[in-house]
């Protein structure tokens, strides 16, 4: 089986690139050929039945021209699938050379955002795989759900020593849409028992650097982004992970942080496979102060001992469904189903 993948940027080094360099790995596993184009390429160690090409430029139209031209000699060489991951655009570009001769055309998408552009990506795209069905914002037939693709550990992070507090972690960008000032607020609201949130991640656009500087003018804590082979360090240094992000969008970090074995707190109701049937509940409501200092009460009064268990269940229901081998098998099914 061959396989084209179309992405913007292949850097292992990358903390928001790692895991796309995984699932690279994961499908060539299976592959005889994995063909990926990307604007960008930082050296990194593939396997050997991985080709990369890149078709960067100056301006959008050259990038355009560029990944045209490319897609062009690759499908003629008739690919079992082309697969358009993150950005509609791809696929808008692939179509009119894979629909001629018949090649599938999967669009891999997970974000709140909906756009003309992914309208039409939706429409020219044989499949359109995601996390979750909630995951991709359009209503379509064509969406099949096949996981996030996590490298999960061999061993779970070591619970760190009780001290009597209980410790938030909320790990990502300093975007709004990340609904961080709710969690402080609802953090402050908590007389007892005691806890401390920790906001750690990048600030890449003015928006995130003004919102930066709103919630450390709040009290918050926040700290600069770690590499992310250091992000396990991270994880074992608290007691669970708090993710508002808006509805829709289905944060990879709560997926990674179940992964170790971390208890995770979270809004969206599309993380209702991993967390729902837990006791004391993990979700709470959207933006909802109130509803997530209930949540964070209800963790910290089970104790370590319970909060241990909770992570043992979420990190075995992340292997099942979301580890990067789980995700490249059902990858490869969606394209045999076309």
């Amino acid at each position: 089986m061959r396989l084209v993948f179309v992405t913007q940027r292949v850097d292992e080094d990358d903390p928001a690139l790692g895991a796309t360099v995984a699932k690279l790995r994961a499908l060539a596993a299976q592959l005889d050929e994995l063909v990926v184009l990307a604007l960008t390429a930082a050296p990194t160690d593939l396997p050997p039945n991985v080709r990369v090409r890149t078709f960067g430029g100056s301006h959008r139209a050259e990038r355009g021209a560029r990944l045209a031209a490319a897609l062009g000699s690759e499908v003629r060489r008739r690919p079992d699938a082309v697969v358009a991951h993150m950005a509609p655009i791809y696929a808008v570009i692939a179509a009119p050379l894979t629909r001629p001769l018949r090649v599938p055309l999967l669009l891999w998408f997970t974000h709140w955002r909906v756009s003309r552009t992914l309208r039409l990506a939706e429409f020219l795209a044989t499949r359109v795989v995601t996390v979750e069905r909630q995951s991709f914002p359009l209503p379509s037939t064509k969406v099949v759900p096949v996981g996030h693709g996590i490298e999960v550990p061999e061993r779970p992070v070591a619970p760190r020593d009780d001290d009597g507090v209980l410790r938030l972690l909320a790990l990502g960008r300093t975007s709004p849409a990340k609904g961080l000032e709710p969690i402080l607020a609802a953090v402050g609201s908590l007389g007892s028992p005691p806890v401390e949130l920790e906001i750690i991640g990048p600030s890449l656009t003015d928006e995130e650097r003004r919102h930066r500087e709103r919630l450390v003018a709040l009290g918050a804590r926040v700290e600069a982004p770690v590499p992310r082979s250091q992000v396990p360090e991270v994880y074992a240094r608290f007691d669970a992970l708090v993710n508002n992000m808006r509805a829709g969008a289905l944060d990879k970090v709560v997926y990674e942080a179940a992964g170790v074995g971390l208890p995770v707190l979270v809004a969206s109701t599309g993380f209702d496979p991993l967390v729902g049937g837990i006791e004391p509940p993990l979700r709470f409501q959207q933006d909802d102060a109130a509803s997530i200092s209930d949540r964070i009460r209800g963790l910290a009064e089970v104790g370590p001992e319970r909060r241990r268990a909770i992570g043992a269940d979420l990190r075995a229901r992340v292997v099942r469904d979301h580890s990067v081998g789980h995700w490249a098998d059902a990858m490869l099914e969606a394209v045999r189903g076309c």
